[in-house]
């Protein structure tokens, strides 16, 4: 009926186990005040999402198994094919529901996200449109409910952005916001064009998810931190103080800088946690490429192409590069109305990824 291996439900099984198991431990008073419990409580809302679509499709199956012995009763088989019918749609968009918080309910799926926006090829066109990127993805976090904040950016000239970093916190953010890791580009009549021809400028968007220092353990002296005056627009405060920081990873040679806030402290307080995630992203990075080298092709492992998408202003269309996918409704992605493309990602998702779920959430 369900159309998968025994496979897929058996791991189903094992994760609903491990529910019940924790709602056990969850309802100790010792685990209660211990420090696991925190952790415990993460862990069981995360599986929640997943084991209770999945015990409504159960209960849709026994009512479906039901309908079914009451086919050869003459005087209920009209009714028997019409609860067999309902029972069975039921089981379908329970699964797919199943499938869909397996794809998007993995343990990083709920982390505030790092967005880092970068300026490519295409000199002020390229500044001007990643600028354009940042207020999308302003726009779509204040149409998901979350909280948006613009951590670092270096302004270009005609008010666009070499760089922004942007924090965004709520639920799903990371796990959403992921997909859009990778090259865009837009083909577009810059204002400076005066012969009306199109240019191609691209961007490039890295969304980190958040990591806290339980994770990624710093020793402080690999750490070179450089202080120096913040740089832009930024009034009386950017010319008098010295609040701008730069902090090296000596190992890695990963750098992150911070100059938004009005203070040394908040501003390596800030560095710092870009720094961190960029270094947690990196280990997910080494660690999926090692999954990736014995499961070709997979969705989620972190590889970033060239081009994931396209933004072709003339035609009002948007295509993504990785799943083939099209509309001619650019203005309405453009104001934050990304829901559409990001539901085919995690369609496309559930196809590649589920053959190698794992069963660990």
């Amino acid at each position: 009926m369900l159309g998968q291996s025994n496979d897929l439900l058996q791991k189903l099984a094992h994760v609903a186990a491990r529910h019940e198991e924790l709602e056990q431990q969850l309802a100790d008073p010792v685990v209660a005040s211990s420090r696991e419990y925190p952790v415990l409580v993460r862990e069981h809302g995360r599986l929640s999402r997943v084991v209770e679509p999945y015990r409504a499709m159960l209960h849709e199956q026994d009512r479906l198994q039901q309908a079914e012995s009451m086919l050869q009763d003459s005087e209920l088989a009209e009714l028997a094919r019409e609860e067999c019918h309902e029972a069975q749609a039921a089981c379908e968009a329970l699964l797919e529901q199943v499938k869909a918080q397996i794809v998007q309910g993995d343990a990083l799926a709920d982390r505030t996200a790092l967005m880092e926006v970068r300026a490519g090829t295409g000199g002020e066109e390229a500044c001007l449109f990643a600028g354009d990127l940042v207020r999308m993805y302003q726009l779509h976090a204040q149409r998901r409910g979350w909280r948006i904040e613009l951590i670092d950016a270096s302004e270009s000239e005609q008010g666009g952005f070499k760089e922004a970093i942007l924090e965004v916190r709520g639920e799903g953010a990371y796990g959403l916001l992921r997909y859009e890791s990778g090259g865009h580009r837009v083909q577009r009549v810059p204002q400076t064009e005066s012969q009306g021809r199109v240019h191609t400028s691209a961007a490039t968007v890295a969304v980190l998810p958040e990591a806290d220092e339980v994770e990624v353990a710093i020793n402080d002296d690999d750490l070179v931190i450089e202080r120096k005056r913040a740089g832009g627009a930024g009034g009386q405060h950017v010319n008098k103080t010295e609040s701008a920081i730069r902090v090296t990873h000596k190992p890695t040679g990963i750098v992150a800088s911070c100059q938004d806030q009005k203070s040394q402290g908040a501003n390596l307080d800030r560095a710092m946690k870009v720094l961190r995630s960029r270094l947690f992203e990196a280990e997910l990075q080494r660690t999926a490429a090692a999954r990736a080298a014995e499961r070709k092709g997979q969705i989620g492992s972190g590889d970033r192409s060239d081009r994931i998408r396209t933004y072709n202003v003339p035609q009002n269309r948007i295509t993504d590069h990785r799943i083939n996918w099209t509309s001619y409704d650019l203005d309405r992605y453009l104001q934050g109305h990304l829901e559409d493309v990001q539901q085919a990602m995690i369609d496309h998702a559930k196809v590649s990824l589920l053959e190698h779920w794992d069963g660990v959430l």
